[in-house]
């Protein structure tokens, strides 16, 4: 017979094994949406315990659980459930959408609790990325411009090296003051310092391109000043781009497009893929290959502004009247460039025990671009016989010895000479990568990073020559590059400290360099290489700069439905001192949360990038018909303590904003925010100066230099910005089967104006320049839409998905004294008013195979412009139509620019665009 301890050890191990075999038995099953479809990428976990897993490409799953185990399922965009296992090894479930919970916690808006868009005390707004991917656009910056109101972007119609990236705005306030993070942490600047006359001139800003749409999980926007919270930049607001991070399927993204002329082809293939292991860790990378065609939008050439501008003899009238009649546009291919593009994404994270997790991710992009210079024609430029053979065109010969430029060449070396254009080539690169650690002890939330990353660029212009150096002058050219890079490090220690108190605080330093990297000698020697002089060895180094700063933030709720916040900033800068800025934001809600109002006063800075500190350059610049030389001069240059310059010092701001949210049902939603920016010392980058005497010292100066006007920058107005900012939404509408989405969002700007007159250095005031004109005060206050609407509709029924949007941008003026001459200082070149209108239509084949066609402009809708009296003595000017019609030529180069002007408009030259996306999942 057993004894006791014997028969207790039996019925032990006869429990354990029972225990053991319900703990081994295998749940399986398939996850579904309200359509029917599969879920792939849902997370299920045993409640209470770490053990989990997640839904593969066919919404099927399995798991080891016991009877008395609850699954939780939960993922993006559906409302999580919790059903027990009890007996049963099949649990097949259905997952209701819930759209608003994409919105529901945000990153950005406080640095000590993250909230929910109701929550926050500041206007955010979420963008997925099948909102990113539905505008048909196919760079991440093209994408945010017909989705985001107050953001605004355009190819400019003279590219260089602006054809590596385009400039951007929020608010009009310029790419240097919005702050680009990426997964919470600072994304690097470009190297490109804009210098044409296009918004954003003088400034450089993060290459937003670079960002493979595909590795996006989505988008926040805070619409409000927050350097405070984040530092520098951050005038205008804060950009935090989500990565995706859990791995749900592998896609393949095949998409290919043309515009409706049949050019500008767009081809690109992206993979996105990963892995899930351990006990929430994960991997998600990105691959993203592409190529664009260039797109030629080439006017014709108006002969009567040509002669104007380059005629003026018999034999010379005679030589342009004949060319053009054989090249009605003089050869000019005016457009956007092509682009060729590798981008590289990498998102990852490895749990450390319950409470921490290491994080890292890295992004690189390569692109090559190659765009056209203005077409040099044989009565503009010449070639002294080095870019064309006598038996080129038959043979024919427009010069005559009269028409010479270099009389001393002989006119048979031109025979079959019909001009010649330069090409631009750039190459690019752009990295960054973050490594970090986060975790929680104590209630006490911990995360610590490093990243690095950076953008050089290097150019090389072909088909062209240094007249200077005559008949042994190169006929390619490297006329050098630039590079910035950064190391940021990040500490950020945050906690809830009690039911109403969060408090959060940290550091974060960084060195910044800078570097001009010289051409090769030929490219810079005399006039240097046409259409684009390389840079002078003089003016090449690198510098550098060091900063670090501190923040402390409190966020109080006094009542479950009024909070409010605050931080404080502080920052040291090794090259001009310290900064200390503030930030008070609160929010009320009332009727059961259904009405939000929210407020913010904040104080901000901007320090001078390293660009605007250093940059030391000489440009081509076409001024009047003539190309003329134009020196930047840095402000600690010999020539700008000359002139009475002094260095920069950061930029100062003010922000306002108040606003109101209304939520009358969980489909029905209203936001309205009024925001007010006041900038002091702002800077710019001046208007051309020039000499009429070359005795006074600004004379000199020039003629030291070899240049004919000077330009640098200075912290030289005070600014004022104002506006409205409006999004109305309604989701889910019954319709038919199916269900409708139409959401309304606006931008109006109600005030953006330059407030005083700033001062004038004593020796450019003495030579009778100004460093501020009307051209320089326009490209500020005018050059961006005053307003802008998107009002777009979603439908979805069954496997259908229908986008249509109709995005107002309104109008935008410009008074162009370089190429319209003094009438401009009493016209203004004005855009009119126009809606686009986009359409996508997308079709599900199965779970694993959809299409989505695009048609982009659908009603080819092109910019208008036209010139506006601002006062008598333009009405005079305009009353006269020959003096109108020279005038709107000079505007557009004789004709070549007759869309856009010389200087772009606020939105694409290329008309309609198809394109169609194929998305396979596996």
């Amino acid at each position: 017979m057993m004894n006791r301890f014997t028969y207790s050890v039996l019925m032990g191990l006869l429990f354990l094994s029972i225990d053991l075999f319900a703990q081994s038995r295998t749940i399986s099953g398939t996850v579904k949406d309200g359509t029917g479809a599969a879920l792939p990428g849902v997370t299920i976990k045993i409640k209470g315990g770490t053990k989990g897993t997640t839904t593969d490409i066919d919404g099927k799953y399995s798991i080891g659980a016991n009877n008395n185990d609850i699954l939780q399922f939960s993922a993006v965009g559906v409302v999580a459930q919790e059903i027990p296992v009890g007996n049963n090894s099949t649990i097949d479930i259905t997952l209701k959408n819930d759209e608003k919970s994409l919105n529901e916690v945000v990153v950005v808006g406080s640095r000590a609790t993250q909230r929910s868009i109701v929550d926050s005390p500041l206007p955010i707004d979420i963008l997925s990325s099948n909102e990113l991917k539905t505008t048909g656009q196919p760079t991440f910056d093209k994408a945010l411009q017909y989705r985001v109101p107050s953001f605004n972007t355009v190819n400019t119609p003279v590219n260089d090296a602006t054809t590596l990236l385009d400039p951007y705005e929020i608010r009009n306030m310029g790419p240097s003051r919005t702050l680009i993070l990426v997964n919470g942490k600072r994304k690097n600047l470009s190297s490109l310092l804009y210098v044409q006359f296009s918004p954003g001139r003088g400034e450089t800003g993060v290459d937003l391109s670079a960002i493979p749409q595909e590795a996006i999980k989505r988008v926040e926007i805070l619409r409000d000043g927050a350097s405070a919270q984040y530092g520098s930049d951050a005038i205008a607001g804060v950009m935090n781009v989500i990565l995706k991070d859990k791995y749900e399927y592998t896609s393949l993204n095949i998409n290919s497009g043309v515009t409706s002329k049949g050019d500008g082809g767009m081809y690109s293939l992206a993979l996105n893929s990963g892995a899930n292991f351990a006990k929430g860790g994960s991997i998600n990378y990105t691959v993203n290959l592409s190529q664009s065609n260039s797109a030629v939008r080439s006017g014709k050439v108006d002969l009567a502004t040509e002669l104007a501008t380059f005629g003026g003899s018999p034999a010379q009238d005679a030589l342009i009247t004949n060319y053009l009649k054989d090249y009605p546009t003089a050869g000019n291919i005016n457009g956007t460039g092509a682009t060729t593009a590798a981008k590289f994404l990498i998102n990852g994270t490895v749990p450390l025990g319950n409470n921490n997790e290491l994080y890292a991710n890295a992004a690189m992009v390569t692109k090559r671009v190659l765009s056209f210079a203005n077409y040099r024609t044989p009565y503009w430029r010449q070639d002294r016989g080095l870019l064309h053979s006598v038996t080129d065109n038959g043979g024919k010969n427009y010069l005559t010895k009269e028409t010479l430029a270099f009389p001393e060449d002989d006119v048979n070396i031109y025979k079959g000479y019909i001009g010649y254009v330069p090409t631009f080539e750039g190459n690019l690169l752009d990295y960054n990568a973050t490594v970090g650690a986060k975790g929680e002890h104590g209630g006490w939330k911990h995360d610590a990073s490093l990243t690095v990353g950076g953008n050089t660029q290097d150019y090389t212009v072909d088909n062209t020559v240094n007249r200077t150096l005559g008949t042994s002058s190169p006929t390619r050219f490297k006329p050098g590059g630039y590079g910035f890079s950064h190391i940021v490090g990040n500490i950020d220690i945050s906690k809830q400290v009690s039911e109403k108190l969060g408090i959060a605080l940290g550091m974060e330093a960084r060195s910044e360099a800078y570097t001009i990297v010289a051409g090769d000698e030929k490219s810079y020697e005399g006039e240097g290489a046409n259409s684009f002089p390389g840079i002078n060895k003089e003016n090449a180094g690198t510098n550098k700069r060091f900063n670090i700063g501190g923040y402390l933030d409190l966020s109080y709720d006094l009542t479950k439905d009024f909070l409010i916040n605050g931080t404080i900033r502080s920052e040291k800068y090794s090259d001009f001192g310290n900064a200390t800025v503030w930030k008070l934001s609160s929010r009320y809600k009332l009727a059961d949360d259904k009405i939000i109002l929210r407020g913010s006063a904040s104080t901000g800075f901007r320090a001078p990038t390293l660009h605007q500190i250093y940059a030391q350059s000489t440009q081509a610049a076409f001024v009047g018909g003539t190309i003329q030389l134009s020196g930047l001069f840095n402000n600690r240059s010999t020539q700008a303590r000359l002139l009475g310059i002094p260095a920069l010092k950061p930029e100062k701001s003010t922000n306002f904003t108040i606003g109101v949210a209304i939520n009358p049902t969980k489909n029905f939603s209203i936001t309205l925010d009024y925001f007010n920016i006041g900038v002091k010392d702002r800077i710019v980058y001046s208007s051309s100066i020039s000499s009429a005497d070359a005795n006074s010292t600004l004379g000199k100066i020039l003629s030291q230099a070899g240049v004919r006007t000077v330009q640098f920058f200075i912290n030289g107005i005070q600014t004022k910005t104002s506006g409205l900012d409006y999004v109305i939404s309604y989701r889910n509408i019954a319709l038919g089967s199916g269900k409708l989405g139409i959401n309304l969002a606006g931008n109006v700007m109600l005030q953006n104006k330059i407030v005083g007159t700033p001062q004038e250095p004593a020796a450019i005031k003495a030579a009778g320049s100004s460093i501020l004109n009307t051209q320089i005060k326009s490209l500020l206050t005018e050059s961006r839409p005053k307003y802008k609407a998107i009002l777009g509709f979603d439908y979805q029924l069954n496997k259908w998905f229908f986008n249509l949007t109709n995005t107002l941008f309104g109008p935008t003026a410009f008074q162009d004294l370089d190429n319209g001459g003094s009438d401009m200082e009493n016209i203004k070149a004005e855009f009119k008013p126009a809606v686009v209108t986009d359409l996508s239509i997308g079709y599900s084949f199965n779970n694993k195979v959809s299409m989505t066609l695009n048609a982009n402009n659908l009603f080819n809708v092109l910019p208008k412009w036209d010139l506006v009296a601002l006062n008598s003595k333009g009405e005079s000017v305009l009353k006269d139509a020959q003096a109108k019609s020279l005038l709107r030529g000079f505007l557009g180069f004789s004709g070549r620019y007759d869309i856009l002007g010389y200087n772009g408009s606020q939105f694409s030259q290329l008309g309609t665009v198809f394109n169609a996306n194929i998305t396979i999942k596996f």
